[in-house]
């Protein structure tokens, strides 16, 4: 049996906890096993929250002049508290999902959150909203989603710029051979032209007919030309022939003379 100083230091400590917490479940239990029990604590305690079973007197003076004060009607029977000093919503998913798993052992009284009664309902609906550590990684998501599109925007200027040059780069070459392939198709029609003013320029086959002999007076002079610079031995040579021919023999002298 408790001294006491005991159940005194029990009261301390039991309304000290209380008085920091921020929410709090008050329930009730029958048949419960060990096993049960256990499993119960263990998730309460994953929740960050604190599980006692109370003497009702025990509760009745603990909660007195706190926010928990409101909920001194249901400490009646076997009670049982579970509180918290950390997010609300936690301690609500914990105790709504056992009790809904375990309704043939626990009994949920009522509740007290941020200062408001709650019951099981309503209990119900708390548990069904994000925790604080999902509406601030859900907040951070946000952020980082308007950062991410803030920093796609600015840099998409220099990013649409440089596609822009690129493809003015690209169509640049194009645009030069275009001239050069006019260019090359003007060379044939350049050269066409000068077929044509070759074939207008180009004497006809009966002049070409013609052109022998009007050159051959030319020949001749030409002819002329070469014998008169021929050497001197050929002129010689000639000139002897043309004496042999005029020479008349001795032997044949004039038939008159003879007779005379």
């Amino acid at each position: 049996m408790k001294t006491r100083e005991t159940k005194q230091k029990d009261l301390n400590a039991l309304t000290a906890s209380l008085a920091a917490s921020k929410s709090a479940m008050v329930m009730s239990f029958t048949k419960l096993s060990v096993q049960k029990d256990q499993e119960f604590r263990n998730s309460l305690r994953n929740a960050g929250a604190q599980y006692q079973v109370v003497k009702n007197t025990l509760a009745r003076r603990a909660v007195k002049g706190t926010d928990f004060e409101q909920a001194s009607e249901s400490f009646k029977g076997v009670t049982a508290i579970a509180w918290t000093e950390g997010d609300p919503v936690v301690l609500t998913k914990a105790v709504s999902k056992f009790m809904k798993d375990n309704a043939d052992i626990y009994t949920f009284k009522t509740g007290v959150v941020d200062g408001n009664l709650v019951d099981f309902t309503q209990l119900n609906v708390l548990a069904t909203l994000p925790s604080k550590e999902e509406l601030i990684s859900k907040l951070l998501y946000l952020l980082n989603a308007q950062r991410q599109r803030i920093v796609t925007v600015i840099s998409a200027v220099p990013r649409d710029l440089g596609v822009v040059i690129k493809k003015i780069g690209d169509n640049i070459p194009a645009e030069a051979a275009a001239p050069a392939a006019e260019v090359k198709a003007e060379e044939p029609a350049a050269a066409q032209a000068e077929e044509a003013l070759g074939a207008e320029s180009a004497p006809s086959p009966e002049a070409t007919d013609a052109a022998p002999s009007q050159e051959a007076p030319e020949a001749s002079n030409e002819a002329q030309e070469e014998a008169a610079a021929a050497p001197e031995p050929a002129q010689e040579a000639a000139r002897a022939e043309e004496e042999n021919v005029l020479e008349i023999p001795e032997a044949e002298a004039p038939a008159e003379e003879k007779a005379e």
